[in-house]
């Protein structure tokens, strides 16, 4: 092959290769919509980060050593069912970072209280344990939490930063 002939198709090659990187950066959808709710589906172990009907984001959770039904007291190591509200921010929590869950109702208060127990009260969205970072994506493999929902300290660190005070769960 000609030398010119060489340098023309590696030029195009070249452009070809560079033009969509170029023309169409990559965008997170998280970077471009807000999260106005979190939904999880404890049964399939996902929480999803919502901007309306539109999934924005999909992380696989650990949950509760008692997953199956409601919380409905302290100690019963389930993640809680209903509607609720992230409603702090911990940074310096015992795991890597924390969204307080706002369970619980008063009603689910109300109900433990007949029963004589405490309805419970910290369930978060969190991280990893601190100094377990390494554990990663491994911490799928069984439910391990008193009732929260965790993930990995890097998809912490990308709700933490998508997800305001305040939003729906």
């Amino acid at each position: 092959m000609k030398s010119w002939m060489l340098r023309t198709t590696m030029t195009a090659f070249s452009m070809v290769c560079l033009l969509p990187v170029s023309v169409n950066p990559k965008r997170t959808p998280l970077e471009s919509q807000k999260v106005n709710r979190v939904v999880v589906f404890k049964h399939q172990h996902i929480l999803q980060l919502l901007h309306g009907s539109h999934v924005l984001k999909e992380y696989k959770v650990a949950l509760g050593g008692q997953p199956v039904g409601p919380k409905t007291q302290q100690g019963d190591h389930k993640t809680p069912e209903g509607t609720y509200v992230l409603n702090s921010r911990n940074p310096h929590s015992q795991f890597y970072k924390s969204l307080h869950i706002s369970y619980p109702t008063p009603a689910q208060t109300t109900d433990a209280k007949k029963r004589g127990v405490s309805p419970g009260g910290d369930v978060y969205v969190h991280g990893l344990p601190n100094g377990e970072r390494l554990i990663g994506a491994a911490h799928h493999l069984r439910d391990w939490t008193d009732g929260c929902i965790a993930v990995t300290d890097e998809e912490m660190d990308e709700i933490w930063a998508a997800v305001t005070t305040g939003t729906p769960m």
